[in-house]
């Protein structure tokens, strides 16, 4: 079928949805949901049978889904209504939620029900549990849907909260006052729903040391104490720790409220917003495997399985600055001095990563300078996984990776990836021409050709179509638990194999005559090259596009290479 999206953002559910459709065989075309006569030129252009928001915050104009099947993509149970479904769940601590694909009418979120799919809800954020679970269940949704759609046969189900399985209802829209932390009332688990129900956006509106900010995200700690709840106890690579009534939570990142008439703000690590009001305040380090065995706040985590070890890294939006980067070398060279055979790299569920830290440098004194000293550290962390002789590196990838940070995934001898994650091979939207050593590791996997038209295609592509074409090694379902369960197994069998010594000597000697033929330090000063025209030349477009990046400013029109109807990938 012609399928139309129209999004709000080609943001990871979007990306989702367009990469499963077009595995299944539909033509598809993005519109974003920049103004009406956008979303009508769109539909005039690629005459759809079908049109589906999967991420949608504006109507769709009535002559369009009066003439049109419109299906829209509701974050909540059957019933449930209103614009904040996910932070009402996590602020209630609901158990079980669900995602309902309906058809659009003049109110919203009240038109017949094509599909509903209900799901746990872990104790994560917001945006975590978005990118996870909600983005499962949706794609299970929307396929439902697509298929009766299809059928002819199927009709849909009109709202009734008489119907005992419509259990949801219309919701306002989560307000500050209803958000706010009484940090003299309220008890841990209180505080962690509340920073979880907004993590990403819009954060909890508080105040410390006389200025109002955004808190963004929330995690548990389970040793610091003070004896004033709200009080600022601790820092730790750039997140706070704040007492609580009964304990105390970490804050990774902060925003200040903009002022009447001053420039916009945007997250950054918390210490950096607060850097001249830290001063009495103690860093408190915690190394990678005492994380592991401990419940508190830290992007490395470390421990062993037998001969495997497992490196664990999260970071806030799959971001990495120059001292995150810095902290994972010197975390993995580490775990590579350790009399392990495999090592296996990579988040227990989240984001792989996106590269290069935006907003911090955005937010720095010299934009350029700091984009090459953050590029600078992703090359060296690459670098000492693509030279690590004495094991069998994994990368696993349990969610997204883009840009630069799925190059950091290709560095490793093999790629393992959940069926769900989105990759996006390129760096184009950006303006940059990349480094992390792509020019050496994308080609050697899908070949020049291929390499060449993933990096200036600038499309997600699918775990699926990313096996087929070599992007990746292997794939596995079910969710991120499932999912870590099967890498440590394979992960055991791959180290206790009788071939992981033979693997390892060809390993060594594949390095050699690659070294040989053409030094790694030769692919990463070409690409460096490049990079620093990028970052210091005038002219270039990589530091207004990151600008808009970071200050969310809209298009001005959907890319033209999502906006034509797109086959089954190849």
């Amino acid at each position: 079928m012609r399928i139309l999206l129209i999004a709000s953002a080609f943001n990871s559910l979007t990306q989702r949805v367009h990469t499963e459709l077009r595995e299944r065989g539909h033509e598809v075309a993005v519109q974003l949901a920049l103004g009406d006569e956008q979303m009508r030129a769109a539909v005039s252009r690629t005459d759809p049978e079908l049109i589906i928001c999967p991420m949608l915050t504006k109507a769709v104009p009535e002559d369009i889904w009066s003439t049109r099947t419109v299906l829209i993509v509701h974050p909540g149970p059957k019933g449930d209504r209103g614009p904040s479904s996910l932070d009402w769940a996590i602020t209630e601590g609901a158990e079980r939620w669900g995602v309902t694909v309906l058809q659009a009418v003049a109110e919203m979120d009240a038109g017949d029900i094509w599909a509903s799919v209900e799901f746990p809800v872990p104790a994560c954020g917001k945006s975590e549990l978005y990118r996870n679970e909600v983005a499962e269940a949706a794609v299970e949704a929307v396929l439902l849907a697509v298929q009766r759609f299809q059928g002819g046969l199927f009709t849909p189900e009109p709202l009734d909260y008489d119907r005992p399985d419509v259990q949801g209802r219309l919701r306002p829209f989560l307000k500050q006052d209803v958000r706010r932390i009484d940090w003299a009332v309220d008890d841990t688990a209180t505080v962690l729903r509340k920073l979880r129900a907004a993590d990403s956006q819009p954060g909890v509106l508080d105040e410390l040391y006389g200025r109002e900010f955004f808190l963004h995200g929330g995690h548990p700690e389970d040793e610091l104490r003070g004896p004033e709840p709200g009080a600022v106890l601790a820092t730790r690579d750039g997140a706070i720790c704040r007492a609580t009534v009964d304990g105390a939570v970490w804050i990774p990142q902060l925003r200040p409220r903009r002022t009447p008439g001053g420039p916009a703000t945007f997250k950054l690590p918390a210490a950096t917003v607060l850097a001249g009001e830290l001063g009495r305040v103690r860093e408190v380090r915690v190394s990678p495997s005492s994380a592991g065995r401990r419940d508190t706040w830290s992007e490395l985590r470390y421990h062993e399985e037998g001969e495997v070890g497992f490196l664990e890294f999260a970071y806030a939006g799959g971001a990495m600055d120059t001292g995150q980067c810095r902290r994972l070398l010197a975390a993995y060279r580490e775990a590579a001095d350790r009399p392990t055979s495999v090592m296996v790299l990579g988040a227990p569920r989240d984001f792989y990563s996106n590269g290069i830290h935006l907003n911090v440098i955005e937010g720095s004194e010299f934009p350029a300078l700091e984009s090459w000293e953050n590029i600078n550290a992703m090359d060296d962390l690459v670098e000492a996984i693509l030279t690590t002789e004495d094991k069998v590196t994994v990368a696993a990838l349990a969610g997204n990776a883009a840009a630069g940070g799925l190059m950091l995934a290709l560095a490793a001898d093999e790629v393992w990836c959940r069926e769900s994650a989105v990759l996006n091979p390129h760096y184009r939207l950006m303006g940059l021409y990349g480094s992390e050593y792509w020019t050496y590791t994308l080609p050697a996997r899908v070949g020049a050709e291929r390499a060449e038209r993933l990096t200036t295609e600038a499309l997600p592509v699918g775990a699926e179509h990313a096996r087929r074409i070599g992007l990746v090694d292997r794939t596995a379902g079910g969710d991120a638990a499932e999912f870590r369960r099967w890498t440590a197994r394979e992960a055991a069998l791959l180290a206790g194999s009788p071939e992981i010594t033979g693997r390892l000597v060809d390993k060594k000697r594949r390095r050699a005559e690659h070294e040989e033929a053409k030094p790694l330090a030769e692919y990463r000063a070409e690409e460096l090259r490049r990079m620093h025209a990028n970052f210091y030349r005038a002219g270039e477009a990589y530091h207004g596009l990151r600008r808009d990046f970071v200050h969310k400013v809209c298009p001005v029109a959907t890319p033209e290479h999502l906006t034509g109807l797109l086959a089954r990938p190849e």
